[in-house]
């Protein structure tokens, strides 16, 4: 077990999880029960009733009309985290597991750093690697290319165009800077858009982004499809969404395959679905 820290910040970790991600939660909560100082927080976004937790609060936020209303969930675990009294809020999706350094990393970045939301590198596990085992975490670790991975214990400060690469499924900022988001834009149901609103807000504001090395998340394997298919309609619904607001669409990767594929066209103005499927998998 990890000593408690006197000095260090008052910390919660605020989770976000439903059904079918509770077994990957259950790894981290594990992983976080070695730091005593550390609040576990997890919101439920599920439509049922969460199970036995080991985590010391629970709060529900269940689905909207369109979705999994995760802006609101990161919104609530927040405010029941300050509302505990944590100067420190980290957020991990259920399905990350933090490397032993990561609470570390993140406190000492906040403190060198308190203006700024951190964003730790973040790997993708293969299938088969034991997340319980943090020498297995260590052979395995590979941050994703496409974000600034600084070395361990360096702190990088975003460039403006940057902040569209953060990820809300690993970052920690302190209660005072969050006091000063405009929070997540609770509009967002579904999948996709919130968090690229969330940091272009950040950078209306002039709040930074900053890049944490050491702070190291591992996202579990699980199986996923690129593009989403299931999550076709959200993204053209939330995407346009954020082109209202922003002037411009997010996830034009993803928008291009699909339309590669035939599902979605655009019009001169905006993206649909094509009329005639073309090219749609069953799935979607």
């Amino acid at each position: 077990m990890t000593a408690v820290d006197s000095g260090a910040p008052s910390t919660a970790v605020v989770s976000l999880c439903s059904t079918p991600r509770l077994a990957h939660l259950r790894h981290q909560l594990a992983a976080l029960a070695g730091h005593r100082d550390v609040r576990r927080i997890v919101v439920w976004v599920g439509d049922d009733a969460p199970p036995e937790l080991d985590a010391e609060m629970v709060v529900g936020v269940p689905p909207g009309a369109d979705g999994l209303r995760l802006g609101a969930a990161r919104n609530a675990g927040a405010s029941a985290a300050v509302d505990a009294g944590a100067q420190l809020l980290i957020f991990l999706d259920a399905d990350c597991v933090p490397g032993p350094d990561l609470v570390a990393r993140y406190r000492a970045a906040s403190e060198s750093h308190p203006d700024a939301v951190l964003c730790g590198p973040v790997t993708y596990l293969a299938p088969g690697v034991d997340v319980d085992d943090p020498h297995a975490l260590a052979v395995a670790t590979a941050p994703h290319a496409s974000r600034p991975n600084p070395g361990d214990r360096h702190v990088q400060r975003a460039t403006a165009a940057e902040y569209a690469l953060f990820w809300s499924l690993s970052f920690a900022v302190t209660a005072a800077t969050w006091s000063r988001t405009a929070r997540f834009d609770e509009g967002y149901e579904g999948y996709g858009g919130e968090d690229t609103d969330f940091a272009y807000s950040l950078r209306l504001r002039g709040i930074p982004i900053a890049w944490v090395g050491g702070a190291h998340a591992y996202h579990q394997h699980h199986p996923t499809s690129s593009p989403p298919w299931q999550h076709l309609d959200d993204i053209l619904r939330n995407g346009s969404r954020f082109a209202a607001r922003w002037g411009e669409w997010p996830m034009t990767g993803w928008l291009e395959a699909f339309a590669e594929a035939g599902a979605v066209s655009w019009d001169g103005s905006t993206w649909r679905r094509d009329g005639t499927g073309r090219g749609v998998p069953a799935q979607a």
